[in-house]
């Protein structure tokens, strides 16, 4: 089991940036392949960037490419999303999860934290 935890969500004024941290207790988290995802209101889950175990290859949404950016610290079991020129539509819960292997299905990942809120004020 791995447990997941997020945080450094919050409100922004469009154009601002956020940092979402994901915290893992449990399994070894370096054994592990992690994501981010997002949902808003009336919207199925979807993916928002993923990095290797080894943070040696990252992928993005082509919706968030160059403003997100994705890394992990496996000494500190935790992986982060920057979140830089927000846009009122990147509102959503943000949720982190854990595979074994990366993927850009959500079906793919294993385990999921609970989420935080980002919200985005035009």
């Amino acid at each position: 089991q791995v447990q997941l935890v997020e945080s450094g969500g919050g409100l922004v004024q469009a154009g601002g940036s956020l940092r979402l941290s994901c915290a893992a207790s449990g399994r070894p988290f370096s054994y592990y392949s992690m994501g981010w995802f997002r949902q808003a209101p009336g919207k199925e889950r979807e993916f928002v960037a993923a990095i290797s175990w080894s943070a040696g290859n990252t992928y993005y949404a082509d919706s968030v490419k160059g403003r997100f950016t994705i890394s992990r610290d496996n000494a500190k079991n935790t992986v982060y999303l920057q979140l830089n020129s927000l846009k009122p539509e990147d509102t959503a819960v943000y949720y982190c999860a854990a595979a074994r292997t990366v993927g850009w299905a959500a079906r793919e990942y294993d385990y999921w934290g609970q989420g935080t809120q980002v919200t985005v004020s035009s």
